[in-house]
């Protein structure tokens, strides 16, 4: 599969998510070219690298801001994440520097300290960055071996119930509320929405969505602005948490909880995070690009064996987000025997262990070539009520795996 060519085998991981996903829509009860016809690698392709498809008023979407990236430090690197501005003014804080400093005056400053340091820092002030570690520093590590533990999607049975109700497709009807933004989380509830559950978007005013984002990942849903912090809006969340059958969340773990949302009996709460449940970083907050860094992908994936690189997709985040709708379909369907709740639960580290631990390295491959237009479709008018999403035409990966074009 040229178009996700690595050293590891993102493309073997592709197939074995989407494979996994369409049988646990077939158990469901979902029919169709979409879960039955053979997989289209172009289209597989398509579905991991979307935001390296996206094209808004016919241009390429920069999918990280200028205080993202790699930067030298005086003994190694560091992988920063400030896409959001409360992450990019957490980032400067620590580092001292002005609110208005320059990519270059980061690179400047970063240079100067130690790697370590840096995500110390990062990891107390609520900011993004870590080390970048070599594949065995990462095994190693306490993090990394909480990582490699336990199934891709982990799911436990829960004593809360109501009423099992048979049906010949449970997700028919299901009503998904979606806590999660960026990527794994929104793909995971685009997909369950495209085979069939009534997805609510749910998100808080500020910080806002990154537009861009929004529309790679919120085709087939409805959507929403709910501020947990106020007491209506809190209420109101309540109100349509009561009344799904599934809640996706991609907050750390306990921070659902903190909000004081309560689960209603018998609902399925499904939880994608970037590092699992346990160990050392289980409350730290990270994103695809921060786990392949820490974990020794960066530096297995370098051009020049010295500069850390990057997969040719956010194939992390992707995965996990399809594994944890097959994890939901799961769910349901074992709800509609026993009327039991459930809680089903992914991480991008287990998602990244996993890769690492795949056979069928290429270190001498190709560069990643970009899928084919085929691949995608292009959509009109964007209109919403969201700051900046007003958008003349944007073109978005196609039906992601074969099959007809999307209907929404």
């Amino acid at each position: 599969m040229p178009w996700l060519a690595a050293t590891l085998p993102v493309a073997d991981l592709a197939r074995t998510a989407l494979e996994a996903l369409r049988s646990a829509a077939r158990r469901a009860g979902v029919r169709g070219p979409l879960v039955d016809a053979p997989l289209d690698p172009a289209r597989v392709a398509a579905s991991f690298a979307s935001d390296r498809l996206l094209r808004l008023d016919g241009e390429p979407w920069a999918g990280f801001a200028p205080h993202s990236g790699f930067f030298a430090t005086a003994d190694g690197w560091v992988r920063t994440h400030a896409n959001y501005p409360h992450h990019r003014a957490r980032l400067l804080r620590i580092l001292d520097l002005p609110d208005d400093a320059s990519r270059d005056d980061l690179a400047d400053h970063l240079a100067q300290a130690s790697a370590q340091d840096v995500e110390d820092a990062a990891a107390d002030a609520g900011a993004v960055a870590v080390r970048v570690r070599s594949e065995s520093g990462w095994r190693a590590s306490a993090p990394g071996r909480a990582a490699a533990v336990g199934p891709l999607v982990a799911a436990t049975a829960r004593a809360d119930g109501r009423p099992a109700r048979r049906a010949a497709a449970p997700l028919a009807g299901a009503r998904v509320l979606d806590l999660t933004r960026v990527i794994a989380g929104p793909v995971g509830t685009r997909t369950l929405a495209l085979l069939g559950a009534d997805v609510l978007r749910v998100d808080p005013p500020e910080p806002a969505e990154i537009a861009a984002q929004h529309l790679d990942t919120g085709q087939g849903k409805r959507s929403t602005l709910l501020d947990l912090r106020r007491q209506d809006d809190h209420a109101r969340a309540q109100e349509l948490l009561d009344a799904a059958d599934v809640l996706v969340t991609g907050y750390r773990p306990g921070a659902i909880e903190a909000h004081g949302l309560r689960l209603p009996p018998g609902a399925v709460h499904a939880r994608v995070s970037a590092w699992g449940p346990a160990g050392p970083w289980a409350g730290r907050r990270g994103f695809d690009s921060i786990v392949q860094a820490a974990s020794g992908i960066a530096l297995l994936e370098s051009a020049d064996g010295v500069t850390p690189g990057a997969l040719p997709a956010q194939a992390l985040d992707h995965a996990t987000g399809y594994l944890l709708a097959a994890g939901v379909l799961d769910a349901l369907v074992e709800r509609a025997r026993d009327g039991a709740g459930r809680d089903v639960a992914t991480s991008l580290a287990r998602t990244a262990a996993w890769l690492l631990d795949a056979p069928g390295r290429e270190p001498d491959h190709p560069p990643a070539a970009l899928p084919p237009s085929g691949t995608t479709v292009t959509h009109g008018r964007v209109r919403s009520a969201r700051p900046a999403l007003p958008v003349d035409d944007y073109a978005a990966p196609a039906r992601p795996w074969g099959g007809d074009p999307p209907r929404w």
